[in-house]
């Protein structure tokens, strides 16, 4: 006889959100993006279809970054020095859409200029970013959405401290947030209720979780992940969001991926290391549920698609 598989029946559903917004729904943007929608764990297809393929960002920056691996500046090279130039560097890797993440010493104009510049340099969906200080991030994310009006970009860093004015500007500009908490379910959750009560609609709202980079934190991160998509599948309907989560800053901030020098010879080649590193972790995290992982590596986006690819048609 057969063996028959057991299959899992959720009620929930995770929400589906689309980033980006074509000319012909008053952006610029040549394509848009939509994540979630999911009514089963990760890559269960035998019990649902999933709906929406988990997609790969990439992360560049307002100004050339200072403390970066060596490697990765020089595989980006003299677009380091250009939000334009990286940001069509970026698309070229087959990246589904950007992350522009300002500085500290950027102002309101300047925040302005990179996203106006990689706008036009790209026709990826966008995310901006803030560089983690609250008040600087109000400052500069509320200029942003303005000038970016009509783009629905993806803006973050939206947390307990700064949600007003992030959600704020976010409902006034036809934007989306990203909801970013510690690695916990229910500060994640009550986040969500917060930015819900404000009157945004929770299918413009993205989590973000945070995690740790293997070996430092990830499993942990990934329980978490899996512990929110459980809840949102049984019917949590605070926990009903895409999830995305940027293992790129997370491990090339490790010694493992960002020295090559003074470490154990077993350690083994530096940028073999380095990209797997980034890449192992992306790939558990989107086990975990994660709808967008945000890399920095070319090489490291090439090796997680074909994952994604692998895992959307086992």
């Amino acid at each position: 006889m057969p063996v028959e598989i057991p299959k899992d029946k959720w009620t929930g559903k995770v929400r589906a959100v689309t980033i980006g917004a074509t000319a012909a729904e008053g952006g610029t943007r040549a394509k848009t993006i939509t994540v979630g929608g999911d009514t089963s764990m990760p890559f269960m297809h035998f019990e649902t279809p999933t709906p929406h393929t988990p997609l790969v960002a990439v992360e560049i920056k307002s100004r050339k970054p200072d403390d970066w691996s060596a490697l990765l500046e020089e595989v980006w090279g003299e677009a380091l020095n250009s939000p334009a130039a990286w940001a069509k560097a970026a698309e070229a890797t087959g990246a589904d859409a950007l992350v522009l993440w300002l500085s500290l010493e950027d102002t309101p104009n300047d925040a302005v200029k990179a996203v106006k510049d990689v706008l036009a340099a790209s026709g990826l969906p966008l995310m901006v970013f803030g560089p983690g200080q609250v008040e600087k991030d109000n400052e500069l994310l509320v200029a942003v959405s303005e000038a970016a009006k009509g783009e629905k970009l993806v803006l973050g860093i939206c947390e307990d401290k700064n949600y007003r004015t992030i959600v704020a500007t976010a409902m006034a500009n036809g934007h989306i947030v990203s909801a970013r908490t510690a690695m916990d379910v229910n500060l994640a959750k009550q986040l969500n209720i917060l930015i819900s009560d404000m009157g945004l609609p929770l299918d413009r709202v993205i989590m973000d979780p945070t995690t740790g980079a293997l070996g430092y934190g990830m499993e942990y991160g990934y329980s978490v992940m899996e512990r929110l998509r459980l809840a949102a599948l049984q019917g949590d309907a605070m926990t009903q969001l895409p999830m995305m989560v940027t293992p790129g800053y997370e491990t090339w901030k490790t010694k493992e991926s960002k020295v090559g020098t003074g470490v154990p010879e077993a350690w083994g080649n530096w940028k073999e290391r380095a990209i797997h590193w980034e890449a192992l972790t992306a790939t558990a995290l989107l086990e975990s549920g994660a709808s967008i992982v945000v890399l920095r590596h070319p090489e490291s986006i090439k090796r997680v698609q074909l994952a994604i690819t692998e895992l959307m048609t086992a």
